[in-house]
This record gives C-alpha cells, sequence and structure tokens, in this order.
C-alpha cells in the first residue's frame, strides 16, 4: 500500500472531523471543507503551517515522537487512532519492520498448536475462536464452530477460498445480514480492523490483495475503507441471529497470543441465567447432533 497516501488520506479524514468548536476555537470566515483548516491544526500542534502541510502531504518518515503525540492531541485523536498514526510513522521510516513479530507461518498452512486447540475445547460453556488481523478465522472450539456454522459450511461447498474469513463474509454474502442484526456496525468494525492491521503491517501482501478483492466486489466496503476508520478490538457485546436458535447477545473478550504473533483469541460469554445462555445450551446439543466434527483448514 502506498505509505505517503495513507497518511495523506488520513490525517486529513481525522481534520474533517473536528469543528472549530470541538477545539476551542472561533469559528471565523467560510470554511471550503469540512473541520479544521490546516493552519489551525498547525497552531494547537505547535508547528509551522509548512511543516503541518507536509506532514499532510504523506512526509512522515523521521518524524518525532513528540511532534506526531502533538498532532494525536491536536486532532483528539483516541487511543486506536494514535497507535495507527505512529503505526504509519514507523511505516514509512522503515522501522515497522523490525518492530513487527516475525510471523512463522502463513495462514493457509497454520494449524493450531494441539496444546492450543485443548485450550480451545477446555472453554465449554461460550465460543472461542482464534483469527489473524486480516480477519481469517482459525481455530475454534464446538461452540465456536457451531455459531460460525454458516462460515464453514460456504468453505465446504467450494464458495471460499482458504479458511473462513469474516470480512469477505460480511460484506460479499448476503447471509451476514441475517446473522448481524446490527450489521452496519458490523461492518464498520470489520472494517476499521483491518485499516489498523494494514497500517500495522503495510507490505502484507495477503492483506493487500484482500483489501483490493473487497473494494472491487462491495461498495459498502469501499466507502467504509475510504474514511480511514481504525479501532483496538478489545472488548464489548454482540448482537448474533443464529439459524438454530435464534439471537445471542453476548460480551466478548479479545486478546493477542504472545506465543502467536499476529493472531489474536476471542472469547464469547453470556450473561448467566439469561436467554442467550439458555440459547447457547441450545446450541451446543444442536452442535452434538447437526454437525460433523470439523476443524478450520
Amino acid at each position: 500500500m502506498d505509505n505517503r497516501a495513507e497518511v495523506r488520506e488520513f490525517l486529513v479524514t481525522r481534520r474533517a472531523k473536528i469543528t472549530a468548536a470541538d477545539a476551542g476555537l472561533p469559528d471565523v470566515g467560510q470554511r471550503r471543507v469540512p473541520g479544521l483548516r490546516r493552519t489551525e491544526v498547525a497552531s494547537l500542534a505547535g508547528v509551522s503551517v509548512e511543516y503541518y502541510a507536509r506532514l499532510e502531504r504523506g512526509a512522515i518518515a523521521g518524524v518525532s515522537a513528540s511532534v506526531l503525540d502533538a498532532l494525536a492531541r491536536a486532532l483528539r485523536l483516541d487511543d486506536a487512532e494514535r497507535t495507527h498514526l505512529f503505526d504509519l510513522a514507523h511505516a514509512a521510516d522503515g522501522t515497522s519492520a523490525l518492530r513487527r513479530p516475525r510471523r512463522r507461518t502463513t495462514t493457509r498452512t497454520w494449524t493450531p498448536r494441539p496444546s492450543l486447540q485443548w485450550v480451545l475445547d477446555s472453554i465449554t460453556t461460550g465460543p472461542a475462536l482464534v483469527r489473524n488481523g486480516r480477519m481469517d478465522l482459525l481455530a475454534v472450539n464446538p461452540l465456536g464452530r457451531a455459531m460460525h456454522s454458516t462460515m464453514y459450511d460456504r468453505v465446504a461447498a467450494g464458495t471460499g477460498d482458504g479458511p473462513p474469513n469474516f470480512a469477505r463474509y460480511t460484506f460479499l454474502d448476503e447471509d451476514s445480514r441475517r446473522f448481524y442484526p446490527h450489521w452496519e456496525t458490523a461492518a464498520d468494525t470489520v472494517v476499521a480492523i483491518l485499516r489498523t492491521e494494514a497500517g500495522r503491517d503495510p507490505h502484507d501482501r495477503v492483506m493487500h490483495d484482500l483489501v483490493g478483492e473487497l473494494s472491487t466486489r462491495s461498495q459498502d466496503f469501499r466507502r467504509r475503507w475510504s474514511s480511514h476508520d481504525v479501532r483496538l478490538h478489545g472488548a464489548g457485546s454482540k448482537l448474533f441471529h443464529h439459524p438454530a436458535v435464534g439471537e445471542l447477545d453476548l460480551a466478548y473478550e479479545s486478546m493477542d497470543l504472545v506465543s502467536e504473533p499476529g493472531l489474536s483469541l476471542t472469547v464469547y460469554a453470556a450473561e448467566p441465567a439469561s436467554p442467550t445462555a439458555q440459547a447457547l445450551a441450545l446450541l451446543a446439543s444442536w452442535a452434538a447432533t447437526e454437525l460433523e466434527p470439523a476443524r478450520p483448514a
């Protein structure tokens, strides 16, 4: 991906989100575009207008951490956006390759270690899964397999390439609009995770190909990708609709796998004694009788 273009578009879209009132500045004169002027961002960050204009053209290589911090404050970046800005700067000066943990395997050859699969299978009351930053679903426990049975069925039927992928499913499979009752929010989240990963590892050719495929085939994806929104996917709640058991209102926690750089573990749980907890128990029974034992490719 073109790092200079990524930097330029990220800074421009962040600037457009902030009004003069947000920044505590007087709103003087006609504004040709939404958001702050370059002069206002430069003033807030304590740099010259010429220097900020150069940064916004994508010339961010070698910029000091103090300047990046000042930019983050001026643009009112949240934690995910600030991290993304630093990732873009490190990619521009070549240090991202040194900072990035070496990934020992590719998606197509990776299989979970037996001990990791044992850990997943020991989680019996909620779905658990392992994915990478490209949103490939790489390993699951039985409830995770049951919850995402449609995605696995698509791959088994030969309509998918490689492991199940949340981004392809969300934007290229109409079934996702049934599975995610809040589809717009789910779609925003998927793209923000992909954008965050692309900034962290801009030389990932498989990611580049995935973004190209989705941009070509989905207008919904293209529009979201152009917004340059990013997020840290740590904890929260999601609503799903499973064809066998109905609505699942689940809390989740995600964490990086230190032993497998680039992969994360997500565990879902239902509020005790809730309708969703009952639905998960029913899903476990359904999985035991309806699903063939399977592991991700």
